[in-house]
């Protein structure tokens, strides 16, 4: 088992409040990395606390229970957590029915009882809506932010920039910067 440490805050986002949840709580962690995909990161991370606010809670195993569409609902309010509300609220009650069914409700147990660095890949990888490139910016993540080690990690850690080298907003700025370059370079080498 990896002792961990939570960071007191994570420089995703522009807003403070939401940054020290998705630090403090693995299950935001990990929504708002699910909901990482055709929209900003700010946006992406941002959502955990707006879905917070608008339940009163994120707790796996009640979001998990909530009625589809309710929970449908609850994320295409105004302002909409997602650019795709009701794919994203099933992505979201999908991951959070599977860490109160596999974790007790605890997506830290995700990583801090990973036996190895393959483990740690695997239990993220099982996860709903986390594909393999959330996978390795979770894995470094939890490596650089939260200090967990499990034998075999340097095995799986990824070998280029991800959100787990973000330590400041300019920190994100330059990754961001430096991932649409990377996108650009994919693009005209299809050209």
């Amino acid at each position: 088992m990896a002792t961990t440490s939570a960071p007191e805050e994570l420089y995703f986002t522009p807003d403070q409040e939401a940054n020290r949840l998705i630090a403090t709580d693995p299950n935001a962690l990990l929504i708002g990395f699910a909901l990482d995909q055709q929209v900003t990161v700010q946006k992406a991370f941002s959502g955990p606390l707006e879905l917070k606010r608008r339940l009163g809670h994120l707790d796996p195993a009640r979001i998990a229970a909530t009625p589809p569409e309710e929970l449908s609902d609850v994320f295409r309010a105004r302002p909409a957590i997602h650019r795709f509300p009701g794919a994203m609220a099933d992505r979201v009650q999908k991951l959070c029915a599977t860490i109160a069914a596999e974790y007790d409700g605890d997506g830290g147990r995700v990583w801090t009882e990973a036996a190895s660095g393959a483990d740690l890949r695997r239990r993220l990888a099982a996860l709903p809506g986390i594909g393999d490139m959330k996978v390795r910016a979770l894995i470094a993540t939890v490596v650089n932010r939260y200090g967990v080690r499990p034998p075999g990690i340097d095995d799986v850690l990824p070998g280029h920039p991800t959100l787990g080298d973000v330590d400041s907003p300019e920190a994100l700025d330059a990754y961001q910067a430096a991932k649409r370059a990377y996108k650009a370079k994919l693009r005209a080498a299809k050209t």
